[in-house]
C-alpha cells in the first residue's frame, strides 16, 4: 500500500499533491491510502512515490471545484472517492459530465450536503454577548454537519465587519478582530457563554413573528433540523408555540380587522394625484422618485403589488446593477435585491471586490408580477409592454445617478437598458458604450444560479458570474 499523510481533515492541497503523484506513478485506487496527520504506517505501507512514469496531465476545473467541496464532507472515504474519480479522468475526460455515474453522483451529493451545511451555518449561528480585555465581543458555539467553518467564516466577516466575534466549533474556531480573520484550534461548548441579555429580546421577537396559521411542522424541521436546536435560543419556544398554534389561529381569526392607516392613505392619495398621470413630472432626487413610484399607473402591474420598488444605493454611484423586477420579499420590504437572489448577488459582489453600499441596484420593472399558487406568489416574467412602460423610471434613475458602468442581470434588464432584445448567452460579458457615456455589460441573473439543479454547474456558473462582475469593476 502507498500512504499519503495529510496535515488535517480539510487539507485539500496536501491531498491534491499526493493524489497527482499516485496517479502519475500508476498507483491504483485499491493501493492508495490517505491518512490524516502523521502516524505509524502499516506493515506493508510505503510512502508517496515520486511523480514518474506516465508524465503530467490536467484535470477539468469542474473536478477541482467539486473536490474542494467534497473534502469538507465528514465521510471517512471521501479521499478514496475523489481519487477513484481522478484515476478515471485520464481515460474518461468527460466523466464529470456523466451525472448518472455512481462515483460522480456520489461526489455531487456529498458536495450538495456540504453546501447545505454551509447555508445552515449562515442561518443558525447565534452570537452571545461577552467581554474581554478589549471590551465587548460576541461568541457563538456551533456544531456544523460538515467541516465548513473555514469555507463559511468569510461570510460572517463581511456581514459583521464592525464587531469583534468568535465562532467556536468542534473542528476549530474562527476569530474576527475587526480587521482580520484568523482560525484557531477546536473548542468545546463550555468555552462559549450560555446566555446573554440580548437573548430575551430575540425570543420576544421570534414569538411575536411566529404565525400559527402557516405552521407546517415537517417543513419547519426540514429547514431547521433538530440537530441545530441546541444552538438556537428560540428553539426553547418551539414546543409551546406549536402546541398553542390552533388556539392562536382561532384568536387571530376572531380578532376584528385593524383600522386602515389614514395618514398613509392620505399621503398615497396626494402622490397619486400629483404624479400618477403627470407626464411632465421630472423628479429631482432619488427620494422624490421613490415616493412618486407609489402613484405609478403606467401599466396594470400596480394592482396586485404591495408597493412600487425603486433602486437603492449611492446617489452618484459609478456602477449600476439592473435586475428584472422585485420578487416576493422585495415587494414586501420595498427594497431591491433583499431575497435569495439578492444574497447570491451580495456574496458575488464581495468576492469580486465590490462593496454593495458603494453601488446602485435597481430593476427594470417597478412592481412584482406574480400569480397566486396556494399560499405562495409565483414570479411571472414581465412582457415587453410592461418593460417599456417602466423604462421611464429606469431612465430617470440613470439621469440622477449617472453611472459609468451598468451591469444588466438577465434578458429583461438588458432589454430595458439597451431597448432591444438581447440573447444573454451570446452577448454576456461584451461591454457596449451608450450615448450617455455609460458602458453596458450583460450577464445572467443571480436567480439563474439558484435554479441550476447540478452542483458542478452552479459552481462553474457562479465563478463566471463573479468574473463578469470583476470585468465591470475593471471598466470603472
Amino acid at each position: 500500500m502507498k500512504v499519503a499523510h495529510l496535515a488535517d481533515e480539510t487539507d485539500f492541497e496536501g491531498w491534491r499533491t499526493a493524489a497527482r503523484a499516485f496517479r502519475q506513478a500508476g498507483v491504483g485506487p485499491d493501493e492508495a491510502v490517505f491518512r490524516v496527520q502523521e502516524g505509524p504506517d502499516g506493515l506493508f505501507d510505503s510512502p508517496v512515490p515520486p511523480p514518474v512514469g506516465e508524465g503530467g496531465f490536467s484535470t477539468p476545473g469542474a473536478f477541482v471545484d467539486l473536490a474542494r467541496e467534497v473534502i469538507l464532507h465528514r465521510s471517512a472515504d471521501r479521499f478514496d472517492l475523489l481519487y477513484r474519480l481522478l484515476w478515471r479522468l485520464r481515460d474518461e475526460p468527460d466523466l464529470m459530465k456523466v451525472v448518472t455515474d455512481r462515483d460522480v453522483a456520489d461526489a455531487l451529493e456529498r458536495a450538495k450536503n456540504v453546501s447545505r451545511a454551509s447555508h445552515k451555518m449562515k442561518a443558525f449561528v447565534r452570537f452571545r454577548q461577552a467581554a474581554d480585555a478589549r471590551g465587548e465581543t460576541w461568541v457563538a458555539w456551533f456544531e456544523p454537519a460538515h467541516r465548513v467553518l473555514e469555507k463559511t467564516a468569510p461570510f460572517f466577516a463581511r456581514r459583521f465587519s464592525t464587531m469583534r466575534w468568535s465562532i467556536l466549533t468542534p473542528d476549530g474556531a474562527a476569530l474576527w478582530d475587526g480587521e482580520a480573520l484568523s482560525l484557531g484550534p477546536p473548542a468545546t461548548r463550555d468555552m462559549a457563554p450560555a446566555e446573554d441579555e440580548v437573548e430575551e429580546f430575540w425570543k420576544t421577537y421570534y414569538a411575536s413573528t411566529f404565525n400559527p396559521a402557516r405552521l407546517k411542522l415537517k417543513t419547519m424541521q426540514g429547514e431547521m433540523p433538530k440537530r441545530y436546536w441546541n444552538n438556537l435560543p428560540e428553539a426553547a419556544l418551539i414546543r409551546e408555540l406549536t402546541a398553542q398554534s390552533s388556539l392562536r389561529t382561532e384568536a387571530m381569526v376572531a380578532t376584528p380587522a385593524s383600522e386602515p392607516n389614514l395618514r398613509l392613505a392620505k399621503t398615497l392619495s396626494r402622490i397619486n394625484r400629483d404624479h400618477a398621470f403627470d407626464e411632465g413630472f421630472v423628479p429631482s432626487t432619488l427620494e422624490e422618485l421613490g415616493q412618486a413610484v407609489q402613484g405609478c399607473r403606467r401599466c396594470p402591474l400596480w394592482r396586485d403589488a404591495t408597493q412600487g420598488v425603486c433602486g437603492a444605493g449611492t446617489a452618484q454611484a459609478p456602477l449600476m446593477i439592473v435586475g428584472e423586477q422585485p420578487g416576493d420579499q422585495e415587494d414586501l420590504a420595498g427594497k431591491p435585491f433583499v431575497g435569495p437572489a439578492g444574497r447570491v448577488l451580495d456574496d458575488a459582489l464581495a468576492e469580486a471586490g465590490i462593496a454593495r453600499e458603494e453601488i446602485f441596484v435597481t430593476n427594470a420593472v417597478r412592481h412584482f408580477k406574480h400569480e397566486p399558487r396556494g399560499k405562495r406568489r409565483i414570479h411571472r416574467t414581465p412582457v415587453a409592454s410592461e418593460i417599456s412602460a417602466c423604462r421611464w423610471w429606469l431612465d430617470a434613475e440613470r439621469r440622477l445617478v449617472k453611472p459609468k458602468v451598468i451591469v444588466t442581470l438577465g434578458a429583461t434588464a438588458a432589454l430595458a437598458v439597451l431597448n432591444r432584445k438581447v440573447t444573454v448567452t451570446g452577448e454576456r460579458g461584451q461591454a457596449t458604450s451608450q450615448p450617455d457615456g455609460a458602458h453596458v455589460l450583460p450577464t445572467v441573473h443571480p436567480a439563474f444560479l439558484l435554479r441550476l439543479p447540478d452542483e458542478a454547474d452552479r459552481v462553474r456558473e457562479r465563478r463566471r458570474f463573479v468574473l463578469d462582475l470583476e470585468q465591470a469593476r475593471a471598466l470603472l
